[in-house]
């Protein structure tokens, strides 16, 4: 996107910086990353919405302290309910079809914990793309809770089953990562790190 800057004289055309809001300072490893946005998702249960920073450090610090935990399998379902018949990305209620979020080509299990229901566009749109990646990262803030909600809990058994749940050195992961390329600066803790090393099975 171009912006136009204007002067007396003429009319400059000056290109639009993207200014992403990276995560706190106390943010430092994989594992604090996931409990961030999942502290995000409390907050807008809570009616607080995904920007009250105060709130939402309070309950990443009972996260990662063990104070809180998320939300079981069962709650998730129950939550699911309430949207019954309506695709979890857009809400359309028409024929819906199962949408694994982590594809089953990157690695993702073909299980509940794994899946959605979602109308065929959204579905056709995702493809074979991951939650975040999809969604980019100026619209992290925008997906839906069940979907994000799932989709951390399953990124956090992967990190931990790779050994990787406590790195604080990203830059360890890049090499194993297909995301570079969309990251804003590199060697940043961004969203796209907890799914990154997610890569097509060959």
């Amino acid at each position: 996107m171009t912006l136009f800057a204007h002067t007396k004289h003429k009319t400059i055309c000056k290109p639009e910086i993207l200014v992403l809001e990276l995560p706190p300072r106390a943010v430092k490893t994989i594992q604090d990353l996931i409990f961030w946005q999942y502290a995000k998702i409390i907050s807008e249960s809570a009616g607080y919405g995904k920007k009250q920073y105060g709130f939402i450090m309070d309950r990443f610090k009972k996260l990662v302290s063990g104070e809180i935990n998320w939300s079981t399998s069962i709650r998730e379902y129950v939550k699911e309910r309430e949207q019954q018949d309506a695709c979890i990305y857009c809400g359309k209620k028409c024929d819906l079809t199962l949408e694994h979020i982590l594809p089953r080509s990157r690695g993702g299990p073909d299980t509940a914990d794994n899946a959605v229901f979602v109308c065929r566009t959204c579905n056709c749109s995702k493809g074979d793309r991951r939650l975040y990646e999809w969604f980019g990262l100026k619209n992290r803030n925008r997906i839906p809770r069940i979907a994000e909600g799932k989709y951390l809990k399953l990124v956090y058994y992967i990190h931990e089953s790779n050994g990787t749940l406590n790195i604080s050195d990203v830059s360890t992961l890049c090499p194993r990562c297909d995301l570079e390329s969309k990251c804003p600066e590199k060697q940043k803790l961004t969203v796209y790190c907890l799914e990154g090393i997610c890569t097509k099975h060959r």
